[in-house]
């Protein structure tokens, strides 16, 4: 919730009454979220001493302490593994190197594809080298099986051995009106069948040796270079010898590459994808087999989040977690200046900063009736490793928490009118969310790209999965209406950065940043928090949403039977 200093300067006197009467007296911070402590915080973690925070390197040695320091200092508990502040997180940390070979033979001839101009790969695999002779490459169309809309683009083919090419996205991404497939799959707003992730397990389930996803700009959300900014590096939670693997190789391949493979084996790439769209799709063999010889440097490291709380003084045992990543990219090819280190500055140091400033605002005040749980999380950018880590090896039980705030990617832009939601039609979070807005004299915004899948991108996903209602904080989802020059500097700022910024050398920390948007954003989920943590509510998700069914599976440990939104009255 926001200061009444700092209400004041954004509402007119009567909104500013009312919206404090909002939140109980005794939720409100002793002061507002101070800024420079944000720069501050932002500026260490995004420093050369950091080296770009990657998991299992020095630059980790130097954030985890750093972390824990912040920790105590905000006022917060330990909340780690055996009264410590840390969780372990074991990991296998895989780095192709020059590869000997990657080409494909089709009709005769053998083309040698470009790492990682042409194709973009990496195994999280625990393997000292990648070998693939002449496997079979089969199109899949967007490689979906979805049984509860009446899809399958897999139509019982066999890729056991083979290797997967797919389209990114949803197969009504690109759907015109009046097309069977439209609104199916969300329409513009991405499920969860069009992220690479689940592409790849989909393609793993069935036996393929490999799985290439199709680039395309606006319907992965991010250009060429997002795509190979890892230089070939990966990560992966370890996995015991005899859990289902993952693919051996799995990538991108550019729309171009792709087009040539479809013309070689006697098809139209665009009619390829109109197909595509289509129920009656079926798989196409390319007529073509693709080799790799790639060595790799293997190792396993341990990695740690680290986690803090402040017990509830009421009840205890029923939780609201708050989360943001650590990690970000750390050392990889000298861009144009001659830089390597990619510092994650405003992805997610500053999303860090603003969770320390809700902790520090928490832990100076009454302590709140529930308890509340701040995490920094590893291995985001890597596949959200470190939260789903934690969601498999809970230190609280998700039957019982409540809700699950992430920050993940604030703007320094400066002021906003609007809060961007992300991933509407979920629960009963955008009601708490809309309220606290309005608090704020802002409005709420849908995302404007929701063909970027930012709900199933970040850490809250983790929690989402087992069933704990969840809100996003991100600046990626949308263009801001920015108090000074309105929506189009908020697209002007987006576009920007992730065509130039985002996961790159120059997500850097500037004294010339303008956090005003960012602490907005704290406040906003401070405010969230505390009227969750001073009550008895337990948001529902709404009965449409796919997660309504995990949450029910636990409902009597919340004390209640299961209560959808739009079922109630029945």
């Amino acid at each position: 919730m926001t200061s009444t200093r700092f209400l004041a300067a954004l509402l007119p006197l009567s909104l500013v009454s009312s919206a404090l009467a909002a939140v109980p007296t005794h939720t409100r911070p002793a002061a507002h979220v101070n800024t420079q402590r944000m720069s501050d915080i932002t500026r260490v973690l995004a420093s050369d001493e950091f080296q770009g925070r990657a998991p299992g390197t020095p630059g980790e040695e130097r954030t985890i302490p750093y972390l824990i320091e912040q920790f105590k200092a905000a006022g917060l508990e330990p909340a780690g593994e055996n009264g410590g502040w840390t969780q372990t997180v074991p990991m296998i940390h895989t780095q192709l190197q020059a590869p000997e070979n990657v080409s494909v033979s089709q009709a005769g001839q053998t083309t040698r594809l470009n790492f990682p101009d042409d194709i973009y790969m990496g195994t999280v695999r625990p393997v000292d080298r990648v070998r693939i002779d002449n496997a079979p490459m089969v199109f899949v169309g967007y490689g979906v099986t979805a049984p509860e809309r009446g899809w399958d683009d897999f139509k019982g083919a066999d890729l056991h051995g083979k290797v997967a090419v797919m389209l990114v996205n949803d197969p009504d991404f690109e759907a015109a009106a009046g097309e069977p497939v439209a609104g199916k799959f969300g329409g513009k707003a991405m499920t969860y069948y069009g992220r690479w992730t689940y592409k790849y397990e989909e393609a793993a389930r069935r036996g393929a040796i490999a799985a290439l996803v199709v680039h395309e700009t606006e319907a992965a959300g991010y250009p060429w270079n997002v795509v190979k900014s890892p230089a070939g590096e990966n990560y992966a939670i370890a996995l015991p010898a005899d859990a289902p693997q993952p693919v051996l190789l799995q990538g991108w391949i550019q729309r171009e590459v792709a087009a040539a493979l479809l013309k070689k084996a006697g098809y139209d790439y665009d009619a390829v994808k109109r197909q595509a769209r289509t129920a009656a799709f079926k798989p196409i063999d390319l007529k073509a087999n693709l080799s790799a010889d790639i060595p790799v440097k293997v190792a396993q490291i341990t990695s740690r989040n680290v986690i803090g709380k402040l017990t509830g003084s009421k009840y205890p045992n029923e939780t609201i977690s708050y989360g943001g990543h650590w990690d970000a990219f750390g050392i990889g090819p000298p861009d144009a200046q001659g830089r390597t280190m990619r510092p994650g500055a405003a992805d997610d140091a500053l999303g860090l900063a603003a969770m320390l400033e809700d902790a520090r605002l928490f832990a100076s005040g009454p302590r709140p009736q529930r308890t509340l749980v701040f995490a920094a999380w590893t291995g985001e950018e890597r596949g959200l490793l470190g939260s789903e880590y934690y969601a498999q090896h809970p230190l609280f039980p998700m039957e019982t928490m409540v809700a699950n705030l992430t920050f993940d990617t604030l703007q320094w832009n400066g002021p906003v009118k609007d809060a961007v939601l992300v991933g509407r039609g979920q629960s009963e979070m955008e009601d708490h969310l809309a309220a606290a807005a309005k608090a704020q004299g802002r409005y709420v915004t849908d995302e404007n790209h929701p063909e970027r899948g930012l709900f199933y991108r970040a850490d809250h996903f983790s929690f989402a999965k087992r069933g704990v209602p969840v809100l996003l904080d991100m600046a990626l989802a949308g263009a801001y209406d920015m108090v000074d020059g309105g929506r189009p500097a908020g697209e002007r700022w987006l576009t920007s950065f992730t065509t130039n910024c985002y996961h790159q050398t120059c997500d850097a920390w500037s004294p010339s940043w303008n956090l005003k948007g960012a602490a907005q954003e704290a406040e906003l989920f401070y405010a969230i928090g505390a009227r969750l943590a001073n009550s008895r509510a337990w948001p529902q998700w709404n009965a449409s949403s796919e997660f309504a069914k995990v949450r029910d599976q636990s409902a009597a440990a919340r004390g209640a039977p299961p209560t959808r939104k739009g079922e109630r009255g029945r």
